[in-house]
């Protein structure tokens, strides 16, 4: 729910702040005086596209804060509100309310914060979605568009369409990712085979050479080592020697451990006990220095013998050379490669069998996504009766008692170049991502009258009042949200304004609801009134919104009636109007 919006440097608005309750709120006020910037705030707050050309004149910027709550919406609104949340990292101000910012500068830069966080302005139409929905003037054009249509009567449906539209779309994509294959190794077969034999050649050619993973690294160490094989293996002697003595001249020179040895003998046999102290630490040395010989020792005979065993690793070498050449830097890479084009040799099987099998596949698959087609087109056309039914019966409480709208659901023929292309029963349709239907909402306007589609049968007025039964209608689905309608009795007059107040009173014990409106028949409804005014200093245009006691409604609904707000008469007539809209309200919801 809207709690309060706070509007800086919007159009004619200076500075405003708007508190908003559960129920219906109405903003009303003299042409000009800036309701529908109201509205545009909220829209700015969905995520809209930001105009410069909103920004207030001399000001720098403007800036639109909303405050919402979220423990009074649906349970799916919850959820989709509080995954927004958590991915842009945003937070509950202390009251436990969200609090959204859209700035548009004067330069056209926006800039969209959620929760004290910034964010894309995309991320505050996440947030917003679930939460609100704005009906602006032109919402009512869009109420024409097929796929509009298509997304109310699912809407409608609830759950039942919505779990088939999900098992359609699954199996659609894997039809058609199936489809997209067999399509592309057929129309591409010869530059496909040619691509098999690059990469057959390249994989055989990996495969004799066999690489293993780090071989290359290994190989540099190994090589750098047997280069200076004769330095090591003298440097490793000598040291030897000189701890053990000469292995192949023995008695012609002592080792370190001889000449250790004999000194460790003759402490032992010294009487003096400082002399004799000193044989355990001798003891140390010799155990260090046969250790020493032992892994020199050890060291000496794991060098290599073989004279050519430097020329086969430099061999090897080369073949790895070849290799990190033509497929990656290092041999890793070069695996890594071979096992993406095994991969994709797998994919590249063009033979007639291939072929074969692929598009038996495609065929079960088609099946499937045709099974899930015709339970998706039953479940809405059982549906369009339903919802028929119930908007031509709220259409007889506005003023249009002989009206008919019916809800057609047809199949969608497959183009000429189909992307989708999908054979139902012996007729080609288009399996777009929301099914092979196609939605018409027809009015017939009057009795006798043929059924016409509302682009051709419907005035401003009755696309106003279809829209508002349709909402009506889809009320339930979305319990607690907030919705707004900019002016939806537009072109609209007399008794069929007085139902419109009486609908939107309605809408508004499930709903809080907002209406921008220049009638008095619908705003009598209001349980909250409130006015935007303009005041001309000369210097400028100033707006700003303020809520009106019952004494003040009463002058505001005078004029709204016949500018009448200065007589005994108009206020009389204001009077009994609301005062006739009270007693309606308390006599519904007993």
């Amino acid at each position: 729910m809207l709690t309060e919006i706070r509007i800086d440097g919007l159009g004619v608005i200076s500075t405003a702040t708007a508190q908003f309750h559960e129920g219906l709120t109405v903003l009303t006020g003299e042409t000009g005086a800036g309701k529908t910037m109201v509205v545009t705030s909220l829209h700015l707050l969905s995520g809209a596209r930001a105009d410069a050309g909103r920004v207030r004149l001399g000001a720098s910027r403007a800036l639109v804060e909303g405050r919402f709550t979220v423990d009074a919406v649906h349970e799916g609104a919850v959820s989709e509100v509080k995954e927004v949340m958590e991915a842009s990292g945003a937070e509950h101000d202390d009251d436990g309310s969200v609090i959204a910012v859209r700035t548009v500068g004067s330069d056209g830069r926006s800039r969209a914060h959620l929760g004290g966080r910034s964010v894309p302005a995309s991320v505050l139409s996440d947030f917003t979605t679930p939460l609100l929905t704005v009906h602006g003037q032109n919402d009512q054009l869009r109420l024409q568009r097929p796929d509009q249509q298509l997304h109310a009567l699912d809407q409608f449906a609830g759950d039942g369409v919505a779990a088939l539209l999900t098992k359609y779309q699954k199996v659609r994509k894997s039809w058609l990712e199936a489809r997209n294959q067999l399509l592309e190794r057929t129309a591409r077969s010869r530059e496909l085979a040619l691509e098999a034999d690059h990469l057959t050649q390249s994989l055989n050619e990996i495969d004799a050479i066999a690489p293993e993973p780090g071989e290359d690294e290994r190989l540099v160490a190994e090589v750098r080592r047997l280069s200076d094989l004769d330095s090591l293996r003298e440097a490793a002697s000598a040291a030897h020697d000189a701890l053990a003595g000469p292995a192949d001249t023995p008695g012609e020179g002592s080792g370190a451990l001889e000449l250790l040895g004999g000194a460790r003998a003759r402490l032992d046999t010294a009487e003096d006990p400082a002399l004799t102290a000193l044989a355990p630490r001798l003891g140390e040395a010799i155990s260090v220095v046969v250790d020493l010989a032992t892994e020199l020792s050890s060291y000496l005979s794991d060098l290599p013998s073989d004279p050519g065993a430097l020329d086969s690793m430099l061999t090897r070498q080369a073949e790895l050379k070849s290799l990190t050449r033509k497929y990656a830097p290092d041999i890793d890479g070069v695996i890594a490669w071979a096992d993406q084009s095994r991969t994709r040799l797998e994919s590249l099987d063009v033979s007639e069998e291939a072929l074969a099998a692929l598009a038996a596949d495609v065929e079960a698959k088609a099946e499937k996504v045709r099974e899930a087609a015709r339970k998706l087109t039953v479940a809405r056309s059982k549906a369009a009766g339903k919802l028929a039914s119930a908007v031509s019966t709220e259409l007889g409480g506005l003023a249009m008692g002989r009206a008919r709208l019916e809800v057609g659901v047809r199949p969608m023929p497959a183009g000429v170049q189909d992307s989708a292309p999908l054979l139902v029963d012996g007729q080609e349709l288009h399996a777009g991502s929301t099914g092979v239907d196609e939605v018409e909402f027809r009015l017939a306007a009057h009795s006798g009258a043929q059924p016409l589609p509302l682009s051709r049968s419907a005035s401003g007025g009755e696309l106003s009042r279809i829209m508002l039964a349709l909402e009506v209608v889809l009320a339930s689905s979305e319990h607690g949200t907030t919705m707004v309608f900019d002016e939806v009795d537009a072109g609209v007059g007399g008794r069929a304004a007085v139902e419109i107040g009486r609908r939107l009173a309605r809408l508004a014990r499930t709903h809080q609801v907002i209406v921008v409106t220049h009638l008095a028949q619908v705003a009598a409804f209001a349980d909250t009134h409130l006015v935007v005014d303009k005041v001309d200093d000369g210097k400028g245009v100033k707006s700003g919104v303020r809520a009106l006691t019952r004494d003040e409604r009463v002058v505001e609904l005078a004029r709204m009636l016949a500018g009448l707000d200065d007589t005994e008469t108009g206020r009389a007539h204001a009077w009994e109007l609301l005062t006739t809209a009270d007693a309606e309200k308390v006599t519904a919801a007993s």
